[in-house]
């Protein structure tokens, strides 16, 4: 930083975007020779690279940001302005569910029998576990907002509870969709509602992880003193992640759960 003339940071070569992409080709590819032979082999060893890869990738960014001074409010801004389209990005992701959601819920196809929930479908009840589920999420979305008042007051007891809070909040929701598959009465395979329940559901089920990771991150740099009062865009990004699982669940229950069912 001391011999550049600019606020940037000049990322240097990595090759974690490398390794990511082919955790992601060894995953996808994997996940369909389990789906049609059976064998995970191939899944798990992209599961293997890929969390190797977030280890090695998040690491590499908590030093340029923390240690390094690579994160001057400039490079910070960009990282916003990062964080917001990749959120856009992901709201559009869900809206083409919800478009197959609504286009076949709306006007059912004599093979449904005509009507919604499809002929043999027997919905979950949207007032037991989803309802319980929504309170948690909601409880989450609290909690969150906790912690970053109390990362931005300085009180690092407060901000280690909440977001110790948050991700027990984050890990239970996980446990109770896990719970609702494994009793739900009808499939993935059944009709357009099995796939249009179990791909939204799913999906969202996995950014809950993905953002329940995201916080335990967080957590582990709280407790190491990475945050202080006026720079922590890594909490904040989290945060806002969360925030967004939370309002796509809200969508999701009152349109698949509750009105569609």
């Amino acid at each position: 930083m001391t011999h550049q003339a600019h606020a940037y940071h000049m990322v240097d070569p990595s090759p974690w975007p490398l390794t990511g992409a082919i955790a992601a080709l060894l995953m996808t590819s994997g996940l369909a020779i389990w789906f049609h032979f059976n064998n995970m082999l191939l899944m798990n060893i992209g599961l293997v690279v890929l969390l190797l890869t977030m280890y090695q990738w998040w690491r590499d960014i908590t030093r340029e940001g923390t240690f390094q001074g690579h994160h001057t409010t400039l490079v910070q801004k960009g990282l916003r302005y990062g964080m917001i389209l990749f959120i856009t990005s992901e709201v559009f992701f869900f809206i083409g569910f919800f478009w197959a959601f609504y286009h076949s819920s709306l006007a059912p196809t004599p093979e449904l029998g005509g009507h919604w929930p499809p002929s043999g479908i027997h919905p979950l009840n949207p007032f037991e576990v989803p309802l319980l589920n929504t309170a948690v999420l909601l409880a989450s979305g609290v909690t969150v907002t906790w912690a970053h008042h109390s990362i931005m007051e300085g009180t690092r007891k407060e901000a280690v509870q909440a977001l110790a809070l948050t991700i027990i909040l984050g890990l239970y929701f996980t446990a109770l969709q896990a719970m609702e598959y494994y009793e739900a009465p009808f499939a993935i395979s059944d009709s357009v509602y099995g796939s249009t329940f179990f791909v939204a559901t799913g999906f969202h089920g996995l950014h809950v992880i993905i953002g329940s990771t995201f916080l335990i991150v967080c957590l582990m740099r709280q407790v190491l003193y990475h945050f202080t009062t006026n720079h922590h865009f890594g909490f904040e990004a989290a945060a806002w992640y969360w925030h967004f699982v939370d309002v796509v669940w809200l969508f999701l229950y009152v349109s698949i759960y509750w009105w569609g069912s």
